[in-house]
């Protein structure tokens, strides 16, 4: 790496730490599990298999059944109670029991309609499972390895199937409520199958735990068909480290976290570009609403999301690179098609402000839809990419957001761990928006996002181009353009940190956590307006700055230059413009870009004035206003490509010196002690001219006096 390539990525890196933002403050909640690797990949998807039963999961109270089953239809209706007459004799009354009977690969267990809540895995362990020596999480659970799993499997399951290879449990009602697994907020997971091979769960609900409903780690080929998970601490279905999984005809909501979490899928296509041999996950035919994020996926990688509804979330779909201690991160190749994401609006985090989410799980009132966020996140948006590369959102319809259809940033390899310089700006690349329709429903009718695009400006292949007429806005105004191929972009740009301003906004917002009811000030997800936003304090104290030295300056230097109290009042319209577009936020539309251009001129005039008596000082205020002239392009017209950081940094840094420049240009006193005002083009000679020429006709000595 050549020493300018390094010295970039170094300064790079410390900007960057302020894309701490997603990251720092909600990464102690993250999802915490024992160290744990891919699958080899040699397993396959399994198949449902429709023969009968060889495990039997009822209830006794024959009333209570046939009151369950009394609307089935007649054929239906018919097989459950023949079952039910075999279960009576010779099956379970708890899943648990039957899991425990599995004794060979392949074996289908059938759960009959009824309320499961798994009485004896409920109590709190004793013994020497009271005792695990295991590190502990920081939401205050212990990470337990898979032997202690095995050893104590209710510690945090309310069902635990360990090793258990190609196992089908299957509700036997019309719908999945007919079989309900209910943790009553005793366990962390309802169900827990780690390193399960071939799982297979079909038809049924599960519900109300402090971590998640359904949870699949470590399995080569999985299978979860049309079951709804619902009113969970954290996930609706949770899968960790797995390969060959499949999700279909799914339903979550009422969850704190996601509905839907591949995390750490198993890492496939990492080297690849966008075409590859196969993908680890697919998702489809399912609904996530209702939770803090639709679907999530820390190091979500190779997931194939297609024909999905994620709707009335805070966030539709989110994945990151943002919480350390996942495999396969930085996070790469999901692909999203076809998916209908839409009115993500909800804001939960007034349950964290009330108290709500402070008390007990089972006081909390899940089950009349409160939820309780566990990290930072933008409501109101509708895809967030934090730190992912390779992905490709295409054909999707994305409409009704109220801050953005997509939202991306980068983030520093060191929030996840990685110390190497060559590391630092390895995400936020060759992300492709294409061909999706944004701000319009299926039926073509309006629904328009608040803006389209919110991007921090870091990375290189990133592009958009939308089916039809983009709907909204974006941030930046101009954005590079997919071409027709995968691979084709215009206008690509490579930088290597965000925004500043952006950047600033993203640390702020970072510093949420549920437990200590810490919402931060200054972030408008969180309900700041107006000058109480961050981005506007940070204009404001900035406005005040320059306008008091400017001000200073043209007084003492200027005030005589017709010019140069033009471009000053410009400029002071410039810093007015500039805090009221801070304040409107997404709907400033072109205000920054105007603001800056006003600014630019200032300090353009200014620099042309100040040549005759301040050279290196007029030749710094040009500068400045030719790098404020060319972020206000940069901004509104055309991402300047191919360079290493955004106009605004090289503006801010250099603003810096010319503030402290300026005031010392100001206080001090003209040249020769004549008065504060220094000459201008249009305000005459200077003095020393003025004593040349008096010295010439006899008037006056070069000292001033009469000759």
């Amino acid at each position: 790496m050549s020493w300018t390539r390094r010295f970039l990525v170094a300064l790079s890196v410390v900007l960057a730490a302020l894309a701490a933002a997603l990251v720092t403050a909600p990464g102690a909640q993250a999802h915490e599990e024992r160290p744990v690797t891919f699958p080899d990949g040699s397993g396959s998807v399994p198949k449902l298999r429709t023969g009968e039963p060889d495990l039997l999961v009822c209830k006794t109270d024959r009333a209570d059944f046939s009151r369950r089953v009394s609307g089935f239809p007649a054929e239906l209706k018919a097989r459950n109670l023949a079952l039910f007459e075999r279960c009576t004799r010779s099956g379970f009354r708890h899943l648990q029991q039957a899991v425990d009977a599995v004794d060979r690969p392949g074996m289908t267990i059938a759960v009959l309609p009824g309320l499961y809540e798994e009485e004896p895995s409920q109590p709190a362990p004793t013994g020497a499972c009271a005792a695990l020596k295991a590190p502990k999480s920081a939401l205050g659970y212990q990470i337990l390895s898979y032997e202690q799993q095995k050893q104590c499997p209710h510690n945090q399951n309310l069902v635990a199937i360990l090793g258990k290879k190609d196992l089908q449990i299957e509700g036997t009602g019309a719908s999945r409520l007919d079989v309900v697994i209910d943790a009553r907020y005793t366990k962390l997971n309802a169900l827990r199958a780690d390193g399960s091979d071939g799982v297979y769960f079909r038809n049924f609900t599960a519900q109300r735990t402090t971590f998640n409903s359904l949870y699949v780690l470590a399995a080569d080929g999985f299978v979860i068909d049309n079951v709804l998970t619902r009113w969970n601490d954290e996930y609706g279905f949770l899968t960790f480290a797995s390969d060959h999984g499949l999700y279909k005809n799914c339903e979550s909501y009422g969850n704190g976290d996601s509905g839907i979490y591949p995390g750490s899928a198993s890492d496939i296509n990492d080297g690849r570009g966008y075409d590859v041999p196969r993908y680890s996950i697919e998702i489809t035919g399912c609904r996530s609403h209702h939770n803090m994020v639709g679907y999530s996926g820390t190091a979500g990688d190779s997931v194939y999301v297609h024909d999905n509804e994620f709707d009335h979330n805070m966030g539709g779909a989110s994945m990151d690179s943002a919480f350390p201690g996942h495999p396969g991160l930085p996070q790469n190749h999901a692909r999203f098609e076809r998916n209908l994401i839409h009115d993500n609006n909800q804001n939960y985090y007034r349950y964290v402000a009330d108290g709500t989410c402070a008390k007990p799980p089972v006081e909390r009132g899940y089950e009349q839809g409160v939820v309780c966020p566990q990290i930072s996140m933008p409501p109101g948006t509708g895809i967030i990419t934090a730190g992912g590369n390779w992905n490709l959102y295409e054909n999707n319809w994305v409409y009704g957001h109220q801050r953005a259809a997509f939202f991306l940033s980068a983030v520093p390899a060191f929030i996840r761990g990685e110390s190497a310089w060559g590391k630092q700006t390895d995400t936020s690349h060759h992300n492709r928006y294409a061909g999706n329709h944004l701000g319009v429903d299926r039926s073509g009718a309006s629904r328009p996002n608040r803006t389209d695009v919110w991007w921090d400006g870091q990375g290189d292949g990133n592009c958009w181009r939308s089916e039809g007429k983009a709907s909204g806005a974006s941030t930046p105004g101009s954005l590079p353009e997919c071409g027709k191929r995968r691979g084709e972009v215009s206008g690509d740009t490579g930088r290597l940190v965000g925004e500043p301003a952006k950047l600033a906004h993203l640390l702020v917002c970072a510093d949420y956590n549920v437990q200590a009811r810490r919402l931060p000030a200054g972030c408008d997800w969180y309900g700041a307006r107006g000058v109480q936003r961050v981005e506007t304090q940070l204009a404001l104290g900035t406005a005040v700055v320059l306008a008091l030295v400017g001000a200073a300056l043209w007084w003492r230097r200027l005030r005589g230059g017709r010019a140069a109290g033009v471009a000053t009042l410009l400029g002071l319209a410039g810093l007015v413009l500039d805090v009221a577009a801070s304040t409107l936020g997404l709907a400033s539309g072109p205000l920054p870009a105007v603001a800056l251009l006003l600014t630019g001129v200032w300090w353009t005039v200014v620099g042309l004035a100040l040549r005759p008596t301040r050279p290196a000082f007029a030749w710094t205020t040009l500068a400045l206003g030719a790098l404020t002239l060319l972020d206000a392009f940069d901004k509104a017209v055309l991402m300047i490509p191919w360079i290493p950081l955004s106009p605004a940094w090289l503006r801010g840094l250099l603003a810096v010196v010319w503030v402290l420049w300026a005031v010392v240009v100001a206080g001090r006193r003209a040249p020769g002690g004549a008065g504060d005002e220094e000459p201008t083009p249009d305000s005459g000679p200077p003095p020393a001219v003025e004593a040349a020429r008096g010295d010439r006709h006899g008037h006056a000595t070069r000292d001033g006096s009469a000759s």
